[in-house]
Parts: C-alpha cells; structure tokens; sequence
C-alpha cells in the first residue's frame, strides 16, 4: 500500500551544495516550492563559508545546515592552491585531501543518522522539478523505496569498481572485481536508521569512527555504500521496497541545450518521471532551463 502525506512516517529533503551551484540550488527550490509536497522539511548542506550566501534560501520548511555541525572537528575546508585558491579543499589527518564531491557524500551520510526524520530524499543541486511529486510515495506501508538495477551493464562514467571494493572493506563484505548491480541515481532514498546501522558496521570492521574510515580514501561512493549494505549486510527485508524506476531524468553530458532540445528532453520524461537534471558542466543556459520547467 502507498502511503499518504498523513500516515508516511516523516520525510526529509536533503541537498548538499556549495556556492558555485548556488543558482541551480535556487532554482531547485522553486521547483520544489511548485511541485513538491509530502515532505517535513528541505535541509541545504554547505559548508561554513557558505552559509551566509544560502540564508536567503531558508524557509518555513527550508533550512541551510553548516557542515560544521556535521562534520568531526579535524577535517576542514582550506583554499585549494592548484586552483589558485578558486576551489575548496578538505584536509585531514585521516586520510588524503578530499575534493567538494567526496565531501557531499559525508555530510549527507552524517545528516542522516542525525536527523529526526525517518526517511530522506538526496536531490542534487542541478535538479529540477517540473511534475508534481509527493514524498509520501517512497513510502510503501513502513518500507522505503531502495534503488537497485540488477546484472545493470558496466557504467560508461566513474570508478564505480574501487567505489565498491572500497564499500566492501568499510563494510567487510568481500570485494568482486566489478559490482554488477547499479545503485546510483539522482532522487535517492535513504532511511535514516538504517544510515545508522551502515555507519556502526564501519565502526566495528575498522575500529575507528565512521568517519575517520569513510574520509581515509578518495574511493568513495554513498550509493554503493548503502546499497551493497541494504543488499549483503543489513538483513532488513522489510525496511526497504527494490525499484529500477529513475524519478529523474539526467543530461550527464555533452554540449549546452538550447531551448528546443530541451523541450524535447522534457516532452521525452517517462510517466513516473518528476523532474530533470541538467549536468552543470554542460554549460546549459539556467534562463532556458527555468522557461522549459514553467517556472517564469
């Protein structure tokens, strides 16, 4: 049975972003603002220095968190000097020096297992709504929905063979030499106990907090991490609903879309499919974007 708004245990909406992304993210949340109900509250995860520039994002049921309150003490943001300082980059003595990506991934993992919320939803900044979506519908009774593509063929993008050797280790779990189940989507859904439990099982493999084992490699995948759990270690069937269904439609690369093609990507959506995402490195124009979402 699908649940209601009224009966789904509470659902978060959870975005980690960063200041480069701030439009997008801006434009994520008057979608969510148009399309979006079912939810308890939208959480935007930045770090420290960008706080004050997200602020005027905040909501009745917005609310900008400061990795700070995330994320342990020894590993902090500093001025990447191969960038001449126009990037960030996360230091610690844990591991190696960690780019904006990795760090997305930790403060979503670490959200999770503090929120209050029972589920929550991971939406990239460069999402956009533009059908209605109802969060209460990852809700199947008390069972979330959990994506997984089985015998899925091997991904044109990414290191996804050391990201899941790598979940193997943190979770001791053994490590094949390519993962054939795909994990990873944009519109993903998580609960957070069992966040809880994925980062306990890394504690007890490695003797070591959570994070001090998830910052030690630049190998780092959330998906497979909670996939490869959910699938060999947590032993929950009923915590969780399989689903290959992608809510979200992604343009993962080639050049900018001009207004046409992107009409045409819209007009392509599937039936189940509520929202867009535009890869920013396409350079594909926000305007356009905004005017084909029906958000002018």
């Amino acid at each position: 049975m699908i649940a209601t708004t009224e009966t789904c245990p509470p659902t978060a909406l959870v975005t980690s972003s960063y200041r480069g992304d701030l439009a997008r993210c801006r434009l994520l949340c008057e979608s969510i603002d148009r399309h979006v109900t079912g939810h308890s509250c939208h959480y935007i995860l930045v770090e420290a220095a960008d706080v004050a520039l997200f602020k005027p994002l905040e909501g009745p049921r917005r609310r900008i968190v400061d990795e700070r309150e995330l994320l342990p003490w020894w590993l902090r943001a500093f001025p990447d000097p191969l960038s001449f300082g126009r990037r960030r980059i996360w230091l610690s003595p844990k591991g190696p020096p960690l780019r904006g990506w990795h760090v997305q991934q930790l403060r979503r993992l670490a959200f999770a297992a503090l929120m209050d919320e029972v589920g929550m939803i991971s939406i990239d900044s460069d999402v956009v709504f533009v059908r209605a979506f109802d969060a209460a519908s990852f809700w199947q009774g008390r069972a979330f929905r959990f994506f997984r593509i089985p015998d899925a063929p091997p991904p044109i993008a990414g290191n996804h063979d050391a990201w899941s050797v790598r979940a193997g280790l943190l979770l001791g779990l053994g490590a094949p030499p390519r993962h054939d189940i795909d994990y990873i989507t944009t519109l993903i859904g998580w609960r957070a106990d069992t966040v809880r439990d994925l980062l306990a099982r890394i504690e007890d493999v490695t003797g070591a907090s959570a994070m001090t084992g998830l910052a030690g490699s630049r190998a780092l995948s959330e998906c497979l991490l909670y996939g490869r759990f959910v699938d060999e270690a947590e032993g929950r069937r009923d915590r969780h609903v399989p689903t290959d269904e992608q809510l979200c439609r992604v343009y993962w690369a080639g050049e900018a879309m001009g207004e046409g093609a992107l009409s045409t990507f819209v007009e392509a959506l599937a039936p189940h499919q509520v929202a867009i995402g535009i890869q920013s490195f396409t350079g594909t124009d926000l305007s356009l974007i905004r005017r084909v979402a029906g958000l002018e």
